[in-house]
């Protein structure tokens, strides 16, 4: 009764989907052949490993981004690391949304629905990027830079007298200023240093040069300076640090809603929409929460 009254179904692998049921995509498009039917598994509907079951630190490992997640095994500390959040289920999700919205503006054209075919691992491998890319250009695999960038010197996190400071410095306008800052304007015209591609084959000099001279002033000073220079850098904020900041209030990273009588905070949506912005209303429910209102509104019972 619920499939017949919905618009689209989200079959999700973890908790077993529609087919504990006894349904699937081809009983239902008979049934509603206007059903939008999105399937998220680990591995998808075909290939060898399709019944496999799938969870976000195996496929981060699978599908390649461990690889190039974590220090280099010769560093200390050396060896794979996960992301500090589930990224490929949150990934996912968000291609989930891009190919509903697909769907329906196909369904608006056609009156035709149709199934997506979503895989975490296909996720994962999809959002390797420029780390894909070099790898296929090349045929070099990529390895694991810590918090380097395979292809931007500098762009890394360093250290200062009293923590540690990101610098993402993006083209060579921005390392000439940020050379000026620290003391050394002549880098902006050294032959190894002048260009990007200079600096990437120069990569372990340059960074170790920039880091003695970063251990003269604190965190807090060099990201006054960066920001007055126009140069992209900051320290590495916690959690509590980060939703102080100025910029989370007038952006607003979170929002109250409410459950019954008793305010919860929560994260904001980052869609800032200027016709048609996001709305807060209730907080996701308690267990069973709605049990009442889906048996009478949507089954007809009680």
């Amino acid at each position: 009764a619920l499939v017949d009254r919905a618009d689209v179904v989200i079959e999700n692998f973890k908790v077993g989907g529609l087919a504990r049921y006894g349904l699937d995509y081809p009983s239902l498009k008979a049934r509603r052949p206007e059903l939008i039917y999105c399937s998220i598994t680990g591995f998808g509907q075909d290939g060898p490993w399709a019944q496999r079951p799938g969870y976000d630190l195996l496929i981060q490992g699978l599908g390649g981004l461990m690889s190039i997640t974590g220090q280099p095994d010769e560093a200390p500390g050396g060896g794979p690391v996960k992301v500090g959040v589930a990224l490929v289920d949150i990934l996912t999700g968000l291609y989930a949304t891009i190919g509903i919205q697909a769907a329906l503006r196909h369904r608006e054209q056609t009156g035709e629905g149709q199934q997506i075919d979503l895989a975490l691992l296909d996720v994962s491998v999809a959002v390797l990027a420029n780390q894909a890319m070099n790898y296929l250009a090349t045929g070099q695999a990529p390895g694991r830079l810590g918090n380097g960038h395979p292809n931007i010197v500098p762009y890394d996190v360093y250290p200062t007298r009293d923590g540690h400071l990101i610098l993402a410095v993006g083209n060579d306008g921005q390392f000439a200023a940020l050379a000026a800052l620290l003391g050394e304007p002549g880098w902006a015209t050294d032959p190894d240093f002048a260009s990007n591609s200079g600096r990437v084959r120069q990569r372990h000099r340059l960074n170790a040069l920039i880091a003695e001279r970063l251990l003269a002033r604190s965190s807090a000073e060099w990201s006054a300076m960066l920001e007055a220079a126009g140069v992209p850098g900051g320290p590495i904020l916690t959690l509590d640090a980060l939703f102080a900041l100025e910029q989370g209030a007038v952006r607003g990273w979170v929002q109250q809603v409410q459950r019954g009588e008793q305010p919860l905070p929560t994260l904001a949506n980052p869609l800032h929409l200027s016709a048609t912005p996001v709305c807060y209303g209730r907080a996701s429910p308690a267990l069973d929460g709605d049990r009442d209102s889906v048996l009478r509104d949507w089954l007809g019972q009680g």
